[in-house]
């Protein structure tokens, strides 16, 4: 069984032939591809089926959060469409994931289900306007516990909690990172950091979209990173 790329790209496109398009410029040896909400919302799952084919594993980042059946059922349909790793939103609760992660198990996949705990664009101040009176890091480590209680194989943090995360819950429980950029430019998303520093804190994977995709040659702003990632 081949390891698993640390590095994630995602594919920022608004149709399957762009997408493609740029995950030609990729190795899948070397890089999975993610594919979120816009790319799904037009094409459906044939952008999925389309790269699996290609021989990428594939990160479904559609983050699903909805009542208990019904987040289960979609789990084990990304499952069953080939997908490497799915998330859903930890803020679901406890019956939410363990249903997810007993319907992933029936399903004898082997895809990874992690969960979203503090999205990359919030900050204390983010969560205190929706009723969450915590730090970032209290409110990743409260639900990464419950995410690892419920049976899921790791959460989606962004690189500044990975490491308490690790110390918390132990090396094996995956720590997924978006906000991830080798210049200083943050864009939309505010607590950020760069490739190799994300691994020393703890990151398992890497998930980078603009910095890739819009670069002026993806396939070698991508070598760039993975060289930043001691992977060269």
């Amino acid at each position: 069984m081949k390891r698993d790329p640390r590095l994630v790209v995602a594919l920022d496109r608004s149709d399957l032939g762009a997408a493609l398009a740029l995950a030609e410029r990729l190795d899948p040896a070397r890089c999975a591809v993610k594919v979120g909400k816009e790319l799904f919302a037009r094409v459906g799952p044939e952008a999925v089926r389309a790269l699996v084919a290609r021989g990428f594993r594939v990160f479904l980042d559609l983050k699903f959060h909805d009542i208990p059946q019904t987040v289960a059922r979609a789990v084990a349909a990304a499952a069953d469409l080939g997908a490497w790793m799915v998330d859903l939103h930890a803020l679901g609760g406890r019956r939410m994931m363990e249903a997810a992660a007993a319907a992933l198990a029936r399903s004898g996949a082997p895809t990874r289900l992690v969960a979203v705990t503090v999205l990359t664009s919030m900050d204390a101040a983010a969560l205190r306007e929706v009723g969450i009176d915590a730090e970032p890091e209290a409110q990743v480590l409260r639900l990464a516990d419950l995410a690892a209680a419920c049976g899921l194989h790791g959460v989606v943090c962004s690189p500044w909690e990975a490491a308490a995360v690790a110390a918390r819950r132990g090396p094996d429980f995956l720590r997924v990172t978006p906000g991830i950029r080798p210049v200083a430019a943050t864009d939309d998303q505010v607590r950020v950091m760069a490739p190799a520093a994300a691994l020393a804190a703890g990151a398992t994977h890497l998930v980078v979209g603009r910095p890739i995709a819009e670069a002026p040659d993806p396939a070698a702003a991508a070598l760039a990173i993975l060289a930043e990632m001691g992977e060269g």
